[in-house]
């Protein structure tokens, strides 16, 4: 996956205003006299027989040093109107910069991230910009403002904003780049050290689709974030993960300095149903069986020898493994220990449990006596294993052993609203090319975020 970034600057429209840049950028719109002059801070007034000049402030001020990158740009005409807003990015310009040519798995940027849009309120007298700026980078914000009738105000403001005393950057991605996947698949962070204001990084981690969803970020640990759909994702579509962690405070005197964009594709819906009762499994492509297999699941003698039950996801899948029983628990030299080589293996859970060949199993449609996985003869397995994807949905029934949300990629196994509870937004993000903005932040986040 190619990622650039391009550093310049970006004009904002009447509606919606756009600046590109990469730190924090505050503009003061000055009223000027006649045609169109330019002036810095906030003032107003002029020749009493022109016409009355629009009054601007834009926060933070012209001038400032060590500001803030996780604080917005606002934009405030105290009489007129706001038509423009363009911030620039000192030493930035049109073109892309070295860093166009890596790949987000090195942590590279995408065009557009630095890109700092905005939105007006509905009479077009405040602009707040949506996302943090990067650190220790000069910024020049230039705005125009107007009253009906008037020559327009236009006022530039320079500032700095800080360099942070510790960094936090995004260091692994699941799924790869550029991968393909089931419509289960989560997206999951992990950070580089401990992330305190869950808020501010879940509202930074923007998820785009090409098919609308909604969905919530849940923390498994202070260094991982996942990404789960309330239901599954529409096949075959592309799915877009921007890290805009650039300049937000992820714990006390702690920032993100980078942007980073990832991509992947949902290839078909496929879903693997087991039915312990019964012995067999089905699979579903695109909501048409195709399969009808017998299987061998747990023999249920031992808890964990009980297959478990439940909505679970695909992980990774190997052509040839050995499982050995002391991985779970049972050391060598214990009457239940096993050692066998296993071929066409597809992970489900982290208790163990996968789906492959087993031509030694002769009770395959008749009975579960396997050690908690789902048999399959050798055949069938090599076409489970040829077809599996990781991300695709396994459903099994028929057990009295329910899989943990936290077994794996278990993340179904909470019901909706449980998974959005967790969430430190009070709103799920939308996921659609026509979605709005992030989430809001919630009433009680601290303008001061906690260490």
């Amino acid at each position: 996956m190619e990622v650039e970034d391009v550093r310049g600057s970006a004009v904002l429209g009447r509606r919606k205003l756009a600046a590109a840049l990469s730190g924090i950028a505050l503009v003061f719109a000055a009223a000027c006299q006649g045609g169109g002059t330019e002036a810095s801070g906030t003032a107003g007034g002029g020749d009493p027989a022109a016409p009355e000049a629009a009054q601007v402030e834009i926060v933070p001020a012209d001038g400032g040093a060590d500001v803030r990158p996780d604080q917005p740009i606002v934009v405030t005409a105290a009489t007129g109107t706001i038509e423009d807003v363009v911030v620039e990015r000192a030493g930035g310009g049109a073109s892309a910069s070295p860093a166009a040519d890596a790949s987000a798995e090195d942590g590279g940027e995408q065009p557009g991230l630095d890109e700092v849009t905005g939105t007006l309120n509905d009479d077009s007298t405040v602009w707040t910009s949506t996302w943090t700026l990067h650190p220790g980078t000069e910024y020049t914000v230039t705005a125009t403002a107007a009253i009906e009738g008037g020559e327009p105000t236009t006022v530039t403001s320079s500032f700095t904003t800080l360099t942070p005393e510790a960094t936090v950057s995004v260091t692994d991605v699941t799924p790869q780049g550029d991968e393909t996947v089931g419509v289960g698949l989560p997206i999951i962070v992990t950070f580089d050290r401990e992330v305190h204001n869950k808020e501010l990084v879940e509202r930074a981690l923007e998820v785009r689709s090409e098919e609308p969803a909604e969905g919530a970020w849940n923390w498994l640990s202070d260094t991982q974030a996942v990404f789960r759909t309330s239901e599954y994702w529409a096949p075959n579509q592309t799915v877009t993960l921007n890290a805009r962690m650039a300049g937000v405070r992820s714990s006390q005197d702690v920032y993100g300095v980078q942007n980073s964009s990832y991509e992947f594709n949902i290839g078909d819906s496929q879903i693997f149903t087991v039915d312990t009762d019964s012995h067999r499994m089905t699979v579903e492509v695109n909501g048409e069986e195709v399969q009808d297999f017998p299987i061998s699941a747990g023999n249920e003698t031992t808890r964990a020898y009980t297959t478990t039950s439940g909505v679970h996801i695909n992980m990774e899948k190997y052509e040839d493994l050995v499982m050995d029983s002391a991985t779970v628990g049972i050391p060598e030299g214990h009457p239940d220990y096993y050692r066998i080589e296993a071929r066409h293996a597809v992970r489900i859970s982290n208790s163990g449990e996968f789906h492959h060949g087993a031509p030694w199993n002769g009770q395959l449609g008749q009975a579960n006596t396997s050690h908690g996985c789902v048999n399959l003869s050798a055949a069938d397995a090599e076409w489970v294993y040829n077809h599996s994807q990781r991300g695709d949905i396994t459903v099994i029934t028929g057990t009295d052993r329910e899989l943990e949300w936290n077994n794996g990629w278990g993340f179904y196994q909470l019901s909706w609203d449980e998974w959005l509870g967790n969430s430190n937004l009070d709103e799920p993000w939308q996921t659609g090319p026509d979605a709005a903005g992030p989430p809001a932040l919630p009433e009680s986040a601290s303008a001061s975020p906690s260490e």
